[in-house]
């Protein structure tokens, strides 16, 4: 569809028929769950493909000569699994009332509840003035697959600004992350924290210490194809137990450890010369980000070790600025993750369904305010001036 005289936008049906370094170049270098080669290995492993309820629709903005100025990540679902954003409430209600939910456009990296820009712009282009071209262009898409809605879900603030300015509904919820004050060691965080919780932490550091469990981190060219295939077993052995699916295929972790292992921090678990348990987490500019958790058995306070502490150990010694633990957990407050507000935008073509989100939303931001805001009092630091980001 031509947009401008020079500019054109079309719909990409696999993330492989875009150039990698013009989707690269659009995308930015600080968040690795962006970049061509993550999309690309959901695509390519059969983890977000069609037969799993994602069919990507890929936008893609090019110039004259086809140069890739601007991309848009985007699938045509039949669901509402994997997205973290709930709105299986709204579907139901809709279809209750005779509509037709499914499909739904969802600009989202699948199965990833981790915060960065949904309207990926070259810095050539003048975001404010290219941002308003992408998101006409997702509307049309929308009209013309005749879907209920678009979900853009784990935008930055900024895009979430502009989703709103132009009518799309705006919605709250929220994450715990951990903020480096210049820490020049793990003592110096605990040192900021009350007696109590300091206390608390050490103790749990302390026995899985004493279980002889032994931790390694794992990351380039020390992972090989045997790390990857215990942490799938354990990927595995969790999602049966929490949710009774596992979206991610074992060959996505595979082509994940080729295609961007120095963005790959696994931490694992031994345990009497067995692998016992593994945390995954992939590094951005600035930004540890904390994924998917899995463990063969039941090992006290494992869990907190591999997934919270030594991601921070990690983030001290390489000076990263930030921790991402991931949805939901309160418990993480206490081991110094706090509360921090994430996003969402929905267009929704029905009007009466539209109202009825938006009266809906209205209540439920004001609630989630309050929820931070409480959540926030239950800081562990000595001083809660610290910075929540």
């Amino acid at each position: 569809m031509a947009v401008h005289e020079s500019l054109t936008i079309k719909v990409v049906p696999t993330i492989d028929d875009i150039d990698a370094a013009g989707w690269d170049a659009c995308a930015g270098p600080e968040n690795p769950f962006l970049s061509h080669a993550f999309l690309a290995a959901l695509e390519r492993s059969g983890s977000a493909v069609a037969a799993a309820g994602w069919q990507a629709q890929h936008l893609v903005l090019q110039d004259a000569q086809a140069a890739v100025l601007a991309v848009v990540p985007m699938y045509l679902k039949s669901h509402s699994y994997g997205e973290y954003v709930f709105d299986h409430a709204w579907a139901q209600a809709f279809e209750r009332a005779g509509g037709r939910y499914y499909p739904k456009l969802q600009i989202a990296v699948p199965f990833t509840p981790v915060s960065g820009p949904r309207l990926l712009i070259n810095p050539v282009l003048d975001a404010d003035r290219a941002a308003p071209l992408l998101i006409g262009a997702i509307e049309r898409v929308a009209r013309q697959h005749q879907v209920s809605s678009v979900h853009a879900t784990f935008p930055t603030r900024g895009d979430w600004d502009r989703l709103g300015r132009v009518g799309w509904l705006q919605r709250i919820g929220h994450q715990y992350h951990w903020h480096n004050q210049d820490y020049g060691a793990f003592g110096d965080f605990l040192e900021a924290l009350n007696s109590r919780k300091r206390k608390s932490i050490r103790k749990e550091r302390r026995e899985v210490a004493d279980s002889g469990v032994e931790l390694v981190t794992l990351t380039g060219g020390d992972l090989k194809p045997e790390h990857w295939q215990a942490f799938y077993g354990f990927y595995l052995d969790t999602s049966d137990r929490k949710w009774g699916q596992a979206y991610l295929t074992e060959r996505f972790f595979h082509l994940l450890g080729q295609s961007m292992p120095d963005r790959v921090v696994l931490i694992l678990a031994r345990h009497h010369g067995d692998w016992v348990a593994g945390a995954l987490n992939l590094l951005g500019n600035d930004t540890l980000y904390g994924r998917n958790w899995g463990s063969n058995g039941a090992y006290k306070f494992l869990h907190f070790e591999a997934c919270y502490y030594r991601a921070i150990d990690f983030a001290i010694e390489r000076g990263i600025k930030h921790v991402e633990a991931g949805a939901q957990g309160q418990h993480k407050i206490q081991r110094g993750y706090l509360p921090t507000p994430t996003y969402s935008a929905h267009w929704i073509g029905h009007p009466g369904l539209k109202q009825a989100v938006a009266d809906y939303l209205e209540q439920e931001r004001l609630a989630v305010a309050e929820e931070i805001a409480a959540l926030a009092g239950e800081s562990p630091f000595r001083q809660c001036a610290t910075d929540p980001g």
